[in-house]
């Protein structure tokens, strides 16, 4: 095997952080003449299954939006549903949570959620931050302006008369641990981003999918992840690279050689 089929075979395999935007619950239902809470009800069992098999397939990550600052101008009736449906999900998945060693944290802003909910999420992340599996974020009140607004003020607080780098926006980021995130999955027809994990996809591959939430099974997973491995993910590169790292550090020296010889260039203009 050459360098590079080497290279790429090794690439191809980099999908540590899976996102998934979980879209077209209310449409499906609606097309089956049901009310839209309907559809939020059959999706909500697809989440175990996905969750499930991500862990399986050994995934470092996987956030799901579950709700978006957007979503407070929904129907009053509907969040009310989806606040019992996230509540439904942390007693159900409890067990298989922590059986499967997986790291659970919300990220955004769950404090409108009701204080027994709350309390739910407090003592599971509590009892799984240990855990050394899989990092699962259920993305609940989050936008990406909105985080990446939040991590700009917490490291302007940190350091006041200092410029803010682009590494501390990414250290005080909701869960930074995650990594960027390599494939954001979008079920549900749209083909938008949506406000969600803004600065995590900067180098994300994109798969946009015409099937519903509700309908989106672990085998459609699978058939998604294996596409986006066959995927050349260079980097801003010219060729295919182990991930974004390595690029930065290839990056940065060639960065400094050409500031070398333009210090170089100086000296011999002063010399002449």
């Amino acid at each position: 095997m050459t360098n590079s089929s080497a290279t790429m075979e090794s690439a191809s395999s980099q999908i540590k952080h899976l996102a998934i935007i979980m879209d077209g619950n209310g449409r499906w239902a609606q097309r089956r003449s049901h009310q839209r809470v309907w559809g939020h009800i059959r999706g909500a069992a697809r989440v175990s299954e996905v969750v499930e098999e991500s862990a399986r397939l050994g995934l470092n990550a996987l956030t799901l939006y579950t709700f978006s600052v957007e979503n407070w101008s929904r129907p009053r009736q509907e969040i009310s549903t989806l606040f019992k449906l996230f509540g439904k999900f942390l007693v159900r998945e409890r067990a298989r949570i922590i059986k499967n060693n997986i790291c659970f944290k919300v990220i955004g802003d769950s404090t409108l959620l009701p204080a027994n909910i709350q309390k739910q999420i407090s003592t599971l992340e509590s009892d799984t931050a240990d855990n050394s599996g899989m990092k699962l974020s259920l993305a609940f009140g989050y936008g990406g302006r909105e985080e990446i607004s939040a991590a700009c003020r917490q490291a302007i607080a940190n350091n006041p008369t200092s410029a803010v780098t682009s590494q501390e926006i990414e250290q005080h980021l909701f869960r930074p641990e995650s990594g960027d995130v390599d494939l954001l999955i979008r079920t549900g027809g749209d083909h938008r981003i949506s406000n969600f994990l803004l600065w995590q996809i900067a180098y994300a591959e994109l798969f946009f999918t015409d099937t519903p939430w509700p309908e989106f099974d672990s085998r459609e997973l699978r058939s998604i992840i294996d596409q986006a491995k066959q995927r050349e993910r260079r980097f801003g590169a010219t060729e295919v690279s182990l991930g974004l790292d390595v690029t930065h550090q290839m990056a940065q020296e060639n960065r400094s050689y050409f500031a070398q010889q333009k210090c170089e260039e100086g000296r011999q203009v002063e010399n002449e």
